[in-house]
């Protein structure tokens, strides 16, 4: 496959790319030239996981890292210096990404989205990634060394650090939705060739700051919640996934944990890129997918199992999800009985 046509990691893919890493662990990998002290990552840096996932990192010039990160986990939490001069920005590129930042702000970003803030907003944090798996690229930003000497192109393109500084430094993270400009900036880093991957950065990056400097976020923002609100999604979260035997209507979940049932549903979906009943709907029959895999139970039971009266009731929706009956899915997937758990 050429770098043009690489298409976003899934959980899958990850797990095998990340298969040498221990559980528990994020293993740091650093490129280029060595000399230049990191922004953040390394040895400032203290991360926990329950997971595992690797971080590439790459210097670029004086004042800036970028990272490419593959991690397959339910959540990180993350130690490192509370810095407000220091620009930090995450690009999603696949999977969801939560982050619990200072002040009891929540951001939930999905493919393509951007969320740009002062190391000090999450100094303290812990990125939740509700799809158990997240591909994306990290950028650290120290302005006070930035100014003091810029690349070339930055200082002739009169790059103004303090508005950076005040749009995106001061207060509650930003975050931007999915564009055809955040594309056109990191789509290139993930067709570059790894010998190659560096420059683009150098390049790309500057780019971002010039985009940065003059993006009007009054017209481009997403929603952010408070993290007490998204904690409750998750727990309901919990609730329905951990019991597919039983169907919980909206109005169920309002009354149980105190919440008008428009905000659970708008919320739900920050949180999990879907509304309740599509994501319901293709979790079941992931987990179906699953059983028909690794056992040799009827459909009729596993269709009970995941939640549906009927065997015709489960079939018409794992066709919904898959394009497939689920005797077909069996019969090109199952496992030999060797390798069934």
């Amino acid at each position: 496959m050429s770098g043009q046509d690489r298409k976003p990691e899934q959980p899958a893919d990850l797990a095998r790319q990340l298969q040498h890493v221990p559980a528990g662990r994020l293993t740091v990998v650093r490129h280029g030239p060595a000399g230049q002290e990191p922004v953040l990552l390394t040895h400032q840096l203290s991360a926990q996981t329950q997971g595992k996932g690797q971080v590439e990192l790459y210097p670029l010039f004086p004042g800036a890292d970028a990272s490419y990160n593959r991690l397959l986990a339910p959540e990180l939490t993350i130690k490192h210096p509370a810095s407000p001069r220091v620009l930090e920005l995450f690009y999603c590129r696949s999977g969801r990404v939560g982050w619990n930042m200072r002040g009891g702000t929540a951001v939930y970003l999905g493919a393509g989205d951007l969320t740009a803030h002062s190391a000090a907003c999450c100094a303290d944090s812990a990125m939740l990634f509700p799809l158990g798996y997240a591909e994306g690229i990290s950028i650290s930003v120290d302005l006070s060394v930035l100014e003091q000497n810029p690349p070339d192109i930055l200082r002739e393109a009169r790059l103004d650090l303090s508005r950076v500084e005040e749009v995106f430094c001061s207060g509650a993270p930003a975050s931007i939705p999915a564009c055809p400009e955040l594309e056109g900036i990191f789509a290139p880093l993930y067709a570059a060739p790894v010998p190659r991957r560096r420059a683009y950065l150098q390049l790309k990056v500057q780019e971002l700051l010039l985009y940065l400097m003059d993006a009007r976020l009054e017209r481009q923002t997403l929603t952010q919640y408070g993290s007490q609100q998204t904690e409750l999604i998750r727990a309901i979260h919990r609730q329905l996934t951990e019991h597919l035997d039983h169907r919980f209507t909206i109005e169920q979940l309002s009354r149980q944990y105190l919440i008008n049932t428009s905000t659970l549903k708008e919320v739900f979906k920050a949180v999990y890129g879907l509304p309740i009943a599509t994501y319901m709907k293709e979790y079941r029959v992931s987990q179906a997918k699953k059983l028909l895999r690794e056992t040799e139970l009827p459909i009729s039971q596993i269709a009970g199992l995941v939640g549906y009266e009927t065997q015709g009731k489960f079939s018409k929706a794992f066709q919904d999800v898959t394009q497939m009956l689920p005797r077909e899915y069996r019969r090109d997937h199952r496992l030999p009985p060797s390798a069934q758990p």
